[in-house]
């Protein structure tokens, strides 16, 4: 048996990759099944608090960054304070213009606590990673965060009909923000810089890994960049762990609209031919009775598919981590 230095049997080395509530939903599950987990994150924000520090600081946008350190926190008093403090945004809630998306405002209005912690730390220690692992030490998170990349990206997107009144029309769309919330229908994403460099603890971390989780979160915005790094798509490629993509309870408006569960495996397999899948997990309800064609989409990739009950007991669109914990665990177990 193999056993970690305080004689216990060693826990799963897990690598998840994704942004935004996506990751959120899969790390805040992650964290109750693993004591080795780490997340790597997109970094191609810009808008709102991001996109204001991004471009007046010339950093990586923290906010996606924040959002992983969050949902690593702990459920003891300490962690959910903290979860609280940096997630904590300046200004009201209410207020049009503040969030992730917005545009510029004036001050601290809108700027969320972490954000500015992380880039405070980022200034006093001239170490991107290193100021995330003191800010990880602060709130105790059970797991690292890793930028997937050196420097700040910029999203490309191919978009089909984005103009109602010439639906076959291919555009091109600049800025995550853009792609994100574009009406027409993104076809592929691209980065710029086209061969930026990887986070090398990302690349480490890849290829040490038992398992490598893609997903769930915004497919074209949040997902599928990360197998656009050069280095981290062969890091994806070549390691020896066992990968997942887990699948979103719903289409995202603007980016996905309309999109079945089949069809992005079939856009991910466009993105990154050379990536096969050990597993595809999916939510009972959002398969909606398409389990065959699912199943066919996953064989291709050389998955096999694990549906099971994953969202929150309301309804909502919400992954619920207790659940995905449970269903985490027996994956990584059986396997």
């Amino acid at each position: 048996m193999d056993l970690d230095r305080q004689g216990r049997p060693r826990s799963q080395r897990v690598v998840a990759l994704g942004g935004g509530h996506g990751l959120y939903a899969s790390l805040s599950g992650l964290r109750r099944v693993t004591r080795d987990l780490t997340a790597i994150v997109t970094v191609a924000d810009d808008g709102g608090s991001s996109g204001r520090l991004r471009r007046e600081f010339g950093v990586l946008p923290p906010g996606d960054l924040r959002m992983a350190l969050a949902a690593l926190c702990g459920d003891d008093a300490w962690g959910t304070t903290w979860s609280k403090v940096i997630q904590h945004r300046f200004g009201s809630a209410d207020d049009p213009g503040i969030g992730d998306t917005a545009g510029d405002t004036d001050g601290l209005a809108g700027h969320a606590v972490g954000n500015v912690l992380i880039v405070a730390l980022w200034e006093l220690l001239g170490d991107t990673v290193q100021g995330l692992d003191w800010v990880a030490r602060l709130l105790g998170a059970h797991g690292r965060v890793l930028p997937m990349a050196a420097v700040p990206l910029d999203l490309v997107a191919e978009v089909e009909g984005a103009d109602p009144d010439r639906p076959d029309e291919l555009t091109i769309t600049v800025g995550q923000v853009a792609c994100a919330t574009t009406t027409g229908r993104v076809r592929s994403v691209s980065l710029i810089p086209a061969d930026p460099p990887a986070c090398p603890e990302a690349v480490q971390a890849i290829g040490a890994a038992d398992w490598v989780v893609l997903g769930p979160g915004s497919w074209f915005t949040s997902v599928l960049p990360h197998l656009l790094v050069p280095e981290l798509a062969a890091a994806l490629v070549g390691t020896k762990a066992r990968r997942l993509v887990a699948l979103n309870l719903a289409p995202q408006p603007g980016e996905t609209e309309g999109f079945s569960p089949h069809a992005h495996l079939e856009v991910l397999a466009d993105h990154a031919p050379d990536l096969t899948i050990d597993v595809v997990l999916a939510d009972r309800t959002t398969v909606h009775g398409a389990t065959a064609e699912l199943e066919k989409a996953a064989s291709r990739l050389g998955a096999r598919l694990v549906v099971a009950d994953l969202a929150v007991g309301d309804g909502s669109p919400r992954h619920d981590p207790r659940r995905l914990a449970g269903t985490f665990a027996q994956i990584f177990e059986g396997e």
